[in-house]
């Protein structure tokens, strides 16, 4: 690993061209974003489907006679972003907590092509959007029975970060206990379903979009690392200095994207699917009320302060040189904009009924399975929250423990490890639990 984060950073950040902008009339503002990472809907899939940035840039235009194109570049993770970010390609670019790092480090190198970090996207505070997925027939059952395999990663990735902090927790060296292979999220995907890797470290919504599907089960959450996981918005400086303008505009946009997405979260839901490919009911697990990813732009102190414990960790694997946070973080425009609270409803999960436009809330796991058993309904997708960590997912997916009432556990780890202080309990399959609640 520390020798592949250097090598890979010297390849994605070589070149140079000439940085969009602004011509007398028109103004180009070109937008790096990452469709299938749906944790930055707001700042990229569900923002172009919606037109929300192109209608408040026709509105300024009316303002200061000028013309704004904006062009949309879709990428599979963050680290083209910020090379070409660096090379002056794109001016506005939505990444994960260890890229942003990265991309600020690097920046920060180069006198006139420094970037800021304006807005968040979406967080999860104990870190569950990163996980690590293997193969359903895998003998692993736990993190380190990986020592010695393959794993598909992408190295400078917010999913690869998770995965090489677990791995390291565990006394397992990246470097040299196991094979760390570099590669997109949809490459590694085709290669765990070949059987050409044993396991995929990745960030949302690949793990989610695999267990559905059938092809994946969930081997490690990253909510057991207990630290936040965010995404977040970065802007050239030279650019938001020259139009500062215009990145209000995309900071309103996307505050449009926010509260959209927050007021009708089946119908957003359905647009990103629809837009990237991902099933509805995967990006609803992440992007719903009650889902993994909490969507709010502000630049929380919580959020700041992990990206402040990442940077030594960042360091220590060659990621980066080092980076000065309080030049990097800039919250002053976003500041200027009324941001609206979240308000997130209170359930231990919820049903997707066939034919509804909405789910049906449970207030308990067992009250999730009655609901399941009792309604004669076919069910698209039912999700509950897992017993320690309150990630969400799938109840079909998860393990579940019988003892005074029925525990969900999206982890097999978990699972044993319940059983294994509580005599008289036992894990039952999904059906059993279903006839049990």
């Amino acid at each position: 690993m520390r020798r592949a984060w250097p090598a890979l950073l010297l390849a994605l950040l070589t070149g140079c061209s000439v940085a969009s902008g602004a011509t007398s009339t028109v103004v180009t503002l070109v937008v790096g974003y990452q469709s299938k990472t749906i944790n930055t809907v707001t700042a990229g899939t569900l923002l172009r489907a919606q037109g929300y940035l192109e209608q408040r840039l026709s509105t300024l235009g009316r303002r200061t006679g000028r013309t704004y194109r904006v062009e949309w570049q879709d990428y599979s993770t963050g680290a083209p972003i910020t090379a070409q970010m660096v090379a002056g390609k794109i001016d506005i670019g939505s990444m994960g907590d260890f890229p942003m790092l990265i991309n600020g480090s690097r920046t920060q190198e180069f006198g006139d092509g420094r970037t800021s970090l304006i807005s968040a996207t979406g967080y999860n505070l104990r870190g569950a959007l990163n996980m690590v997925v293997v193969p359903p027939s895998s003998p692993a059952h736990s993190l380190s029975d990986l020592r010695g395999k393959r794993i598909s990663s992408s190295i400078g990735s917010a999913g690869n970060g998770t995965t090489v902090r677990a791995l390291s927790g565990l006394g397992i060296d990246p470097d040299n206990d196991v094979q760390m292979v570099n590669q997109d999220p949809s490459v590694g995907a085709s290669a765990l379903r070949a059987g050409a890797v044993d396991a995929l470290g990745q960030f949302v919504a690949w793990p989610g979009q695999l267990v559905f599907a059938g092809q994946a089960r969930l081997l490690y959450d990253g909510a057991a690392l207990n630290l936040p996981t965010w995404h977040g918005v970065v802007v050239r400086q030279k650019y938001a200095a020259a139009n500062p303008d215009v990145v209000q505009a995309f900071l309103q946009a996307q505050l449009d994207a926010t509260s959209f997405l927050n007021a009708h979260p089946m119908e957003a839901a359905s647009k990103v699917a629809a837009a990237t490919g991902l099933a509805p009911e995967v990006v609803y697990l992440y992007n719903g009320p009650n889902g993994l990813v909490t969507f709010d732009p502000t630049l929380r102190p919580d959020l700041i302060s992990a990206l402040q414990k990442d940077i030594p960790f960042l360091r220590s694997i060659g990621g980066i040189k080092g980076l000065d946070l309080s030049s990097f973080v800039d919250g002053s425009r976003l500041a200027s904009l009324k941001v609206s609270s979240v308000q997130r409803p209170v359930n231990a999960g919820e049903v997707w009924f066939a034919g509804d436009a909405s789910t049906t809330p449970a207030a308990s796991p067992d009250a999730l399975l009655r609901l399941i058993r009792d309604s004669g309904k076919k069910v698209r997708a039912a999700y509950v929250d897992d017993t320690v960590t309150g990630t969400r997912w799938f109840a079909d997916k998860s393990y579940w423990v019988h003892d005074k009432g029925l525990r969900p556990f999206d982890v097999e780890t978990e699972a044993r490890s319940y059983v294994n202080s509580h005599p008289g309990s036992r894990i039952v399959d999904y059906p059993t639990a279903v006839r049990l609640a």
